[in-house]
């Protein structure tokens, strides 16, 4: 075939959201072959190793193509037709909300969804279901930067600047982040701003990959994030680094924020964190010198039960030196999920509605209320956070929707959560795959893949991305909005829930506008026009110019009532479960370069598979040697919520108090049967970063 029948779209994985074009095989084995797409701006070609053999997911040997339903006298998943399908599951929904009400009724949705499903998912909960009881996986993601950055700015968007900026800044503090693993292809920012003459600072408690770029590593205990910023912020006043013009005009609450950093001495912050007192200056000095600067956070200090306020420290630090609000200057997450931004701007998250709208706002109600022609007392209110929903699986939510997760491998106490999704009255799947939980559903729906659907997602920048549909899904297959408009159907709702995703996101955008995510003024036209659209983008009067889009935020006012940034007095404490006699090591969890998340998808694709093949142990060679445990010799984990069993990985990469597992697998090596569910007080974010364990010789044992 020529080059023009290769379709612009974006990878289906991580937030970057990188451009690609599919271009049809026509062999069932591969569909499609991936084409360099060097126009998008993002990653100007480039594509990790997933991205790459992406396609490879959309064969038929690999996914499903047809319903399956629980025969009742086997007990076996058995094909379906989709009427039958689609029957069990209104019946199913239909019959607990009779039985209990519509509260016992749970809908979990996923950060993978495009907009246009993520907003369809919520209007379903709260119209067809009238459930409260609706959140989605991206609260594990980014929820404490996304409540940090409303308490400080008023408004949560992942980067309040393009990726572009990051190389042009004077110096660069990544907090708990491995992107040369998560994200291959924005590495290249970081490479660039060196090649600048900027500065990078790395805080990892492992020397990764990404660790080895910069100019000072710092490698804290895990856990211990927000002493440390303190710590530094204490030396930014002491050491007289403060913008005190920037504070006055620009910020409020400084004294008080001021006051908690004091109370944080550096050699009491050296004892917490581990990090000496001249490594913490050397940071502030790089920092506090730069004429520009920005503090980028991941998972590392987000996913812990303070993590809300460890990113606020973090925001403290921009604020106190004046690196915010500036153009090349802020604080910003580099959001995990490929729509966790947009997935939870919509209505999917179990406080929010669509423009991220707050769910016990009267205005907020009455607006998206009138936009879906119902009475605004008809919404329910909000529901339980994600883990608070999956605990409550069999108790008082007795059946459960779910879409494009898979909490088996993914939630916290994971064989906990498989046990809840297991006591279920009813539970229904939609997926691409037969995921681990897809295979404990009463019915799963197959759906389609992203090279085989149109709509949108909204990348780490704020940019609202368009993937275009470049294949035809095989015949047993529907989409999302296919199952939500004939599930809709059943329920009574002949009319409100479309299954053209364009007409869905005509609707997103009249009940957006207004909010702080506007998408109003943006449509499929222009965001293939201009490569994208940052939010927010109020439409215009007719006649007028068209909103620009937003690529930056802050530099004329902050998004608070009086335009002033808020510091927000923090002070350090413990994790939820420290280390001791009996559980002696600290746990932490991440990803590799050639896994994504749970591993659904990726463990399916035999290139990836080869290159990470399944879970390990990454531990300090001192530890190795006190345990007599030699390097691929079989380790147990274990934590006051489970055991899990993998081959050791011997490196001095790592903090001999801590210990590493990726969370990708499920079975023995499932990381998350160990991590602490200890939620954040403000965001809900269960503590998946740091717990404690100990470690034993697990020999040939099963």
């Amino acid at each position: 075939m020529s080059e023009v029948t290769a379709v612009p779209t974006h990878c289906p994985y991580c937030a970057l959201q990188c451009g690609m074009s599919l271009r049809p095989t026509g062999v069932p084995e591969l569909p499609a072959e991936v084409v360099d797409r060097t126009d998008f701006p993002v990653n100007r070609g480039a594509l990790c190793g997933k991205g790459r053999t992406a396609p490879s997911v959309l064969s038929s040997r690999v996914r499903l193509t047809e319903p399956l339903v629980r025969c009742p006298d086997t007990g076996v998943l058995t094909p379906a037709s989709w009427e039958e399908a689609l029957a069990a599951v209104a019946d199913g929904l239909r019959r607990t909300r009779a039985d209990h009400g519509p509260d016992a009724v749970g809908v979990f949705g996923g950060g993978g969804l495009t907009n246009e499903k993520a907003y369809t998912l919520g209007k379903f909960a709260r119209l067809v279901l009238g459930t409260s009881q609706i959140d989605y996986n991206g609260r594990f993601c980014m929820s404490s930067a996304a409540a940090a950055h409303g308490r400080a700015f008023g408004l949560d968007r992942g980067l309040p600047f393009p990726l572009e900026d990051i190389p042009k800044t004077g110096c660069v503090i990544l907090v708990g982040s491995n992107l040369a693993e998560t994200m291959p292809p924005a590495l290249r920012y970081l490479t660039e701003l060196k090649e600048n003459g900027g500065k990078l600072i790395v805080i990892d408690p492992r020397r990764t990959r990404t660790a080895e770029q910069a100019d000072l590593h710092l490698a804290p205990r895990p856990g211990t994030d927000l002493a440390l910023a303190l710590g530094m912020l204490h030396l930014v006043v002491a050491e007289g680094r403060v913008d005190q013009e920037f504070v006055a005009t620009r910020t409020s609450g400084w004294e008080a924020a001021r006051a908690g950093a004091m109370s944080h001495w550096p050699e009491q912050v050296e004892r917490i964190t581990g990090v000496s007192v001249p490594r913490l200056r050397e940071a502030v000095a790089l920092f506090s010198d730069a004429d520009t600067g920005m503090v980028l956070t991941a998972r590392g200090p987000e996913q812990q039960s303070k993590g809300t306020d460890t990113v606020g420290a973090w925001i403290n630090l921009c604020l106190a030196t004046g690196k915010a609000g500036r153009p090349l200057s802020g604080y910003g997450c580099l959001t995990g999920q490929g729509n966790g931004q947009g997935g939870r701007e919509h209505g999917q998250k179990a406080d929010q509605l669509p423009g991220y709208r707050k769910l016990d706002d009267p205005a907020a109600r009455a607006h998206v209320a009138g936009v879906w022609g119902v009475p605004p007392e008809s919404l329910p209110g909000p529901g339980r956070s994600a883990y608070e929903l999956l605990d409550a699986l069999g108790g008082d939510v007795k059946s459960l929707l779910l879409m494009g997760s898979n909490p088996v491998v993914s939630a916290p106490r994971a064989a906990h959560i498989e046990g809840r999704l297991r006591s279920l009255d009813f539970l229904a799947v939609a997926d691409v795959v037969l995921s681990e939980t897809a295979a404990l559903a009463d019915v799963v729906l197959p759906v389609t893949q992203w090279a085989e659907e149109t709509g949108t997602m909204t990348n780490l920048e704020g940019r609202v991305l368009l993937r275009r549909r470049a294949l035809t899904p095989p015949a047993g297959v529907r989409s999302d909005l296919e199952v939500l408009h004939a599930l809709a159907g059943l329920l009574g709702w002949e009319k409100g829930f479309p299954a053209e995703p364009e007409e869905v996101f005509d609707e997103l955008r009249r009940a957006s506008a207004g909010g702080p995510a506007d998408y109003s003024g943006i449509d499929y036209r222009r965001i293939e026009d201009e490569q994208g659209v940052f939010w927010p983008c109020p439409e215009t009067p007719e006649g007028t110019e068209s909103h620009p889009g937003t690529p930056r935020l802050f530099l004329d006012r902050f998004a608070t009532p009086d335009g002033r940034a808020r510091f927000v007095p923090v002070v350090h404490r413990a994790a939820a479960e420290e280390t001791d006699a009996e559980y002696p090591v600290v746990l932490t969890t991440g990803r590799v370069v050639s896994q994504y998340q749970s591993g659904a998808q990726t463990r399916r694709v035999d290139e990836l598979n080869a290159a990470a093949p399944g879970p390990f142990v990454e531990l300090h060679p001192r530890v190795a040697e006190r345990l007599g445990v030699a390097e691929g010799e079989r380790i147990a984990v274990v934590s006051r919520r489970g055991r899990a069993v993998a081959p050791a990985r011997i490196t001095t990469a790592i903090r001999p108090d801590t210990v590493f597992m990726p969370f990708h697998w499920a079975g023995e090596g499932r990381a998350n049967t160990l991590v602490n569910p200890a939620l954040d007080p403000i965001s809900r974010m269960p503590e998946f970063k740091v717990c404690a364990v100990r470690l034993e010789r697990a020999g040939n044992d099963t």
